[in-house]
């Protein structure tokens, strides 16, 4: 949780779950797997393989679980009719600011800037090392 959420009245429903945090350990084991296939295959391919297999599904499951995350939320968004009320400057009740505090602190996740930065960096050390196997060695 950033700093900003700390002083938000949504603060305590803002905090992860545990689940969030099975399913963010998911994402960065596929990520990692895949990223490492090249290397795998080169060594053991079966290990490329099993990588292979480890990553497709862990991002299935995390993939589908983020799907489930965003359509509730979207579907809160709409039942309560946040964007009309946004939009056309309408009084917002409490118990909507709650929600739309709620939402915006979710968007904040440390979690998600973690799960980019690793993708991004792995991705960088994973066409490096794929280059070197399939051209330089």
């Amino acid at each position: 949780m950033n700093k900003r959420c700390l002083d938000c009245s949504e603060n305590k429903n803002c905090r992860d779950s545990f689940n969030s945090w099975i399913f963010f350990i998911v994402g960065m084991i596929a990520t990692i797997a895949l990223r490492v296939v090249t290397v795998l295959i080169h060594v053991k391919p079966i290990y490329g393989q099993i990588a292979w297999y480890v990553g497709v599904a862990g991002f299935f499951i995390f993939f589908v679980y983020k799907f489930r995350i965003e359509r509730a939320r979207y579907k809160l968004i709409v039942k309560r009719g946040l964007m009309d009320k946004i939009s056309q400057g309408d009084k917002i009740a409490e118990d909507d600011r709650r929600l739309i505090g709620s939402i915006l602190c979710s968007l904040s996740s440390n979690k998600d800037r973690i799960n980019y930065f690793l993708i991004f960096v792995s991705s960088a050390v994973a066409l490096i090392v794929a280059l070197y196997f399939d051209f330089l060695k």
